[in-house]
């Protein structure tokens, strides 16, 4: 028998059918003689109406209110799962943030979690119910309500984990798993079986969608174990585990991509030691996050500064440097929007040689430039033209092989 901790969301819970279906599933893993917790999304769809609703009212909703509002989809679904239970004779209770004891920092929309109060769900567990948990929100030392951004269930089911000890946390998607790039690019990507933190972890940093990046970041530090699986399906999915416990190191473990890339360079700036915290420094006080940085010196000595933002940046970001450009002794700023970043991913890395001239090889035999080049231990990352995004994921893929079963 195994403490279980298991999340649905999205189109798992889509609908009351979808949720019947759910409270089936639940329901065979506790005749499997497990212990099950439950951590659950609001419906698919829902926290984007409940938003649109609050913009109805105000286009800039207090950010403290907009968490109080949507973290309702979350409460409906706990409801609903635990009623669908209870009707087919077995003991459910569905409790929200406040009441298992989540606690958050105060930073509405985008909240962490501090700690997981375990007593509440270990007491049920023991009166032999099935613990539905709302997730996506906590309180905060004020007792204020607090969201944890989108995917933040997944956190919320990583964080119940670590704090009741379960032996698995199981974070069921309309996907089966993880695989080696997305199918929807690739026709020929494959599911892997198992996949290191370290790996999911860049995969997660780098675009893949499967699973959100701060689930895998508690995850690897309270050392949960985490496995992605299908709701529709009853394939075993990818487990996440520790590199020492992977039998098998592939050089290369899967390409993630992002679309939403910008990149820009500031040219002929005067060479100084403040140079990059004179580009930096505003840009980061706006909350902007910077990714790939590149800085090159040319004939004259003077510096072109290049780095990249998220596309939903861009404007600001172009708009910061073009007043910048005096002040720093620049000459000009050259931008663009239309770019996206591919990443090669794997632990084998760290042990073999010859990644990179694979990687370059195979991205110039179909003609692909590169913008910019970024590496890792275990990862190298390329910034291309974003209309030879999909012609670059194939080529990769093919080049290492990621089709073949290992």
């Amino acid at each position: 028998m195994a403490l279980l901790v298991q999340k649905f969301g999205g189109t798992s819970v889509g609908s009351v059918e979808r949720i019947e279906a759910v409270a089936e599933q639940i329901i065979s893993s506790r005749q499997q003689g497990h212990q099950v917790v439950v951590v659950v999304s609001a419906m698919a769809g829902e926290t984007n109406r409940l938003i649109e609703l609050a913009q109805q009212v105000d286009t800039k909703p207090s950010s403290r209110e907009l968490d109080v509002l949507i973290s309702t989809g979350e409460q409906v679904t706990a409801a609903l799962l635990s009623m669908a239970i209870v009707r087919r004779g077995h003991s459910a209770i569905s409790l929200l943030a406040d009441q298992v004891g989540i606690e958050t920092n105060n930073r509405f929309g985008k909240a962490r979690i501090k700690s997981v109060d375990h007593a509440r769900i270990l007491e049920e567990i023991e009166q032999g119910r099935v613990v539905i948990i709302a997730g996506f929100q906590g309180r905060d030392k004020e007792k204020n309500i607090t969201t944890l951004g989108r995917g933040g269930t997944d956190t919320t089911a990583v964080a119940v984990a670590a704090a009741i000890k379960a032996d698995e946390c199981q974070i069921y998607t309309d996907v089966d798993g993880v695989y080696t790039t997305d199918p929807r690019i690739e026709p020929n990507a494959r599911r892997m079986s198992r996949v290191t933190f370290d790996e999911m972890l860049e995969l997660a940093s780098l675009g893949a969608k499967v699973l959100q990046i701060r689930a895998v970041e508690y995850a690897g530090i309270h050392k949960v174990r985490l496995r992605v699986l299908s709701s529709f399906s009853p394939d075993e999915g990818t487990l996440i585990t520790y590199e020492e416990e992977k039998v098998d190191k592939p050089l290369v473990s899967g390409i993630a991509f992002n679309r939403d890339e910008a990149i820009l360079t500031v040219t002929g700036i005067r060479e100084s030691a403040s140079l990059a915290s004179d580009i930096l420094s505003p840009i980061a006080e706006q909350g902007i996050e910077v990714d790939m940085i590149v800085q090159n010196i040319q004939r004259d000595g003077t510096v072109d500064f290049t780095f990249t933002v998220h596309r939903s940046d861009f404007d600001e970001t172009n708009a910061l440097l073009s007043q910048l450009i005096e002040k720093i002794g620049a000459k000009s700023v050259q931008a663009d929007n239309n770019v996206a970043k591919i990443s090669v991913v794997g632990v084998g890395m760290k042990s073999h040689s010859g990644v990179a001239a694979n990687m370059f090889s195979a991205l110039a035999a179909e003609g692909i430039k590169t913008k910019l080049i970024s590496t890792s231990e275990i990862k190298i990352s390329v910034v291309v033209e974003e209309k030879y995004l999909e012609l670059c994921v194939r080529a990769l893929h093919s080049a290492f092989g990621l089709h073949e079963n290992v």
